[in-house]
């Protein structure tokens, strides 16, 4: 008889320290326009969204294989573009460039399409969402991140 398939305690613990510091991480992010009071907020969340995307160029680039510093080369330009035209568009596109970094991170973490990224994807995909339910709140709320 096969035995159903159980967590891994060892698993569980390699991500527990990740998650915890991608929520406390990710309202450091929300909170970082506090910090450049002198920039419109979106200016600051887009900035974030552009150096968060570009963080995985630098892992492809100690990965080492051509093909995958092409491919996220080319995702941190399209999150690049997604940031700018947050700067002065629509708010919710900084919402939706959190988001799909998330995204992108939980793909990475199941895929391993970069090599040695241990912790990383998991912690920025907790980091994104918490900032990005942080800011579609806020969103909601009224806040205007054009002001």
């Amino acid at each position: 008889m096969t035995q159903p398939p159980t967590a891994n305690p060892l698993t569980e613990l390699s991500l527990r320290a990740p998650v915890l510091w991608g929520v406390v991480w990710g309202v450091i992010q929300a909170a970082a326009p506090l910090g450049l009071w002198w920039l419109d907020p979106a200016t600051v969340y887009a900035l974030s969204i552009a150096l968060i995307a570009a963080v995985y160029i630098g892992f492809a680039v100690a990965d080492g294989r051509p093909r995958v510093i092409a491919v996220e080369a080319a995702v941190a330009a399209v999150f690049v573009v997604v940031a700018a035209a947050g700067v002065t568009g629509p708010a919710w596109l900084l919402v939706v460039g959190f988001v799909g970094h998330g995204l992108k991170d939980l793909w990475q973490h199941r895929r391993h399409f970069v090599a040695n990224t241990r912790w990383w994807p998991p912690f920025c995909l907790v980091v994104d969402w918490v900032a990005a339910a942080i800011l579609a709140v806020l969103l909601a709320a009224g806040v205007d991140f054009h002001p």
